[in-house]
């Protein structure tokens, strides 16, 4: 039964992830439309406010539910008292807490962005949408790696992929700007 949950398990996580990563890129494309003409404002915002809505709560909402469910079913399954889980496991759970702040930080940024609260610029959405890429990778190798990773290089590859991340995305500004 162990392996049929965690199966699932996976599969709603990468649900997800792909519906965090979309969610944001709407959110920039959104934030984007309103310094348009006012005729592409007026097309582009209420489509992309439909369709940030339906992925929001089509997808992500039970994509996170179930992802929830599943993993605390295998935690259950895993059989071992809270007080006695694994280094790697309370980091991984840690982790997947910090990954719920930051999905209800999304419902926040839509919440404000349908009452036409636009005080996010889209670059900083560009680097609020690699949050979820740093979780991403944290998770995976935490649960693939386990107790044998090493947490010196862990924390040195985070800040690189971090480090890494910012620069691409402040490239890509000037690349899209022309500056």
């Amino acid at each position: 039964m162990y392996q049929y949950i965690k199966a699932w398990h996976i599969i709603f996580v990468v649900t997800w992830f792909s519906a965090l990563f979309y969610q944001v890129r709407l959110f920039i494309y959104i934030r984007e439309a309103q310094d348009k003409s006012e005729v592409e404002k007026n097309i582009l915002t209420p489509q992309l406010m439909l369709m940030a809505k339906r992925l929001l709560f089509g997808i992500n909402l039970p994509s996170a539910v179930l992802t929830l469910i599943l993993g605390l079913w295998m935690l259950h399954l895993y059989g071992v008292a809270l007080n006695e889980l694994p280094t790697w496991l309370i980091l991984k759970l840690v982790f997947v807490a910090l990954l719920f702040g930051y999905y209800l930080s999304l419902h926040r940024i839509y919440l404000n962005q349908k009452k036409g609260i636009f005080n996010l610029s889209s670059n900083y959405l560009r680097i609020w949408n690699e949050v979820a890429t740093i979780f991403l990778i944290a998770i995976v190798f935490l649960v693939v790696v386990k107790d044998n990773m090493s947490w010196v290089y862990a924390v040195l590859s985070l800040f690189t992929i971090a480090i890494s991340l910012m620069i691409a995305i402040k490239i890509y500004k000037k690349s899209r700007t022309g500056k």
